[in-house]
């Protein structure tokens, strides 16, 4: 089966610990890598009518990609999956920020098509909610059965 890295919402307007962001950049060296980009469309996500926030205007993602895909809310956009098809990608590792909403959005998506999404626990951040991403991790254990703790559990195939 074919892999690639989903790495989401790893952009300066979120704070994501150094460590984690170079580990991710090491990574998405030796693998193909797609990344998100959250930006904001009160038009198409209220964020800041319902939550007095937005992402910043013209962040771009900190971690090189294969591909680099724009998003306006919680959910990956339809292209990236359809983009992970056509590559013939059958297991995707998710990486990044919030653990427990955006991830766990992209995870769904993922599942939904039919692909295998796994998450990167030690790579990836939860919300101002969870920041250990504990949450998030037992979601997706919950729901996809396949979470990867440690670099110590994880092997490229």
């Amino acid at each position: 089966m074919k892999e690639a890295l989903l790495v989401v919402d790893v952009q300066p307007t979120f704070a994501m610990p150094a460590a984690v962001v170079d580990e991710i950049r090491a990574l998405s060296g030796k693998i193909y890598t797609v990344a998100t980009v959250e930006r904001h469309d009160e038009a198409i996500t209220p964020f800041e009518r319902q939550l007095g926030w937005t992402p910043g205007p013209n962040d771009d993602a900190l971690v090189a990609a294969n591909r680099v895909f724009i998003k306006y809310g919680y959910l990956p956009p339809i292209e990236l999956v359809t983009h992970l098809k056509e590559q013939g990608i059958g297991r995707v590792y998710v990486c990044g920020l919030q653990t427990e909403t955006c991830c766990l959005g992209a995870g769904f998506m993922l599942f939904d098509a039919g692909l295998h999404p796994t998450l990167l626990k030690w790579l990836s951040v939860g919300s101002s909610l969870d920041r250990s991403g504990e949450l998030g991790a037992r979601l997706w254990q919950h729901h996809f059965g396949s979470v990867i703790h440690s670099r110590d559990g994880f092997h490229i195939a």
